[in-house]
């Protein structure tokens, strides 16, 4: 403890950009502590991406939470790519999956055990989290909160401020460093008391509470991933693929290809960075999507998806639609089509 007499102590944060990691940071903040915040960029976050693509989202609040709430905070805020390592945490996870394809307790795991690494190289003493005991029906349990801890590493180095009152009590508070009579007994689902401390606190302006920050807790993301994987016969992914998920209608007429079609001007143009990669259609007589091949095409494959590609243009009542099919390297061939009807669109083909 002599140490800690010499020096302010110094607590690093998980920061997701909600209300909880906010409130977390600001009660360990009153009590003197030096704080500053980590987010872990995973690829999957939502933070931005479909806002700043689409044009129908163009008057949606465009801001990155984490970097917003740091703001709020007056605190640093450290943001480290994880993209690599946490492929091996999504593909074999060792709690399985909470909602659709979020690895939700080994994910946290991770993440506290980045953080643990973090604050050894920096000279910190301790990690804090917004965890709420009750809050998610998987991670944050009171008996899988434990688990975080041991499995990380971090152990008492762990500090849920808005529910310490609730679990055993942690280094930081046994040495004096925190108090304890100054922490929070949070529980449950309900966000009635942060929002309350919220105020108390004067955050007028704060992330949804409850709203989820990562795309793998969405349903339909989920589906397109496990799509993806079934097809190529193993979980490997990069990071074009992630992005790639986020945006268009994903359409799969047949096992062995998948149509991505863009849904408005904006998405278009995030496409067109990826024409050197794949083979795409667009319309040529009549305004229409840009849309993405992922798979080979037969010369049947190449006319149905034409009329696909037709179905969601301007001309999708017209007798005739010209499109244009050009693959990576450069060829195009025009093709005259029928636009695909509704009645013979099955919506199974929609992903």
């Amino acid at each position: 403890m002599s140490e800690q007499v010499t020096r302010q102590v110094k607590a690093a944060a998980l920061i997701s950009g909600g209300l909880d990691s906010m409130l977390a940071v600001r009660v360990m903040q009153a009590q003197g502590i030096h704080v500053e915040g980590i987010n872990f960029f995973t690829g999957f976050c939502v933070e931005g991406h479909t806002h700043a693509i689409r044009k129908q989202d163009q008057k949606k609040q465009k801001r990155n939470n984490a970097l917003w709430v740091a703001e709020q905070l007056g605190i640093k805020l450290h943001i480290i790519d994880v993209i690599e390592e946490y492929k091996d945490v999504l593909i074999n996870p060792k709690h399985g999956y909470g909602a659709n394809l979020n690895p939700c307790l080994d994910c946290k795991t991770f993440m506290v055990r980045k953080a643990l690494e973090w604050i050894g190289e920096h000279d910190f003493d301790f990690i804090i989290t917004g965890e709420v005991v009750g809050q998610r029906p998987m991670s944050q349990r009171k008996d899988t909160m434990p688990v975080v801890a041991r499995d990380s590493g971090a152990g008492g180095l762990l500090v849920r401020p808005l529910s310490a009152k609730n679990l055993p009590a942690t280094i930081p508070e046994q040495e004096g460093w925190i108090k304890r009579e100054e922490l929070y007994g949070f529980s449950g689902r309900s966000r009635k008391p942060q929002m309350a401390l919220a105020e108390q606190y004067g955050f007028a302006d704060y992330a949804q509470p409850a709203g989820g920050c990562c795309f793998l807790t969405d349903e339909s993301y989920s589906k397109k991933l496990l799509d993806l994987w079934q097809v190529r016969g193993s979980k490997e992914y990069e990071f074009d693929d992630v992005m790639l998920l986020k945006v268009g209608r994903h359409i799969r007429p047949r096992a062995h290809f998948k149509l991505i079609v863009g849904r408005e001007e904006g998405e278009n143009r995030f496409m067109e960075g990826y024409k050197k990669r794949f083979a795409y259609f667009y319309c040529k007589s009549h305004p229409g999507p840009l849309v993405l091949v992922d798979g080979e095409l037969d010369p049947d494959d190449i006319k149905l998806a034409g009329r696909i590609t037709a179905r969601f243009g301007k001309g999708k009542n017209t007798a005739e639609v010209v499109v244009h099919y050009v693959t990576p390297d450069g060829r195009e061939q025009p093709y005259t089509v029928t636009p695909l009807s509704n009645a013979n669109f099955p919506k199974e083909w929609y992903l």
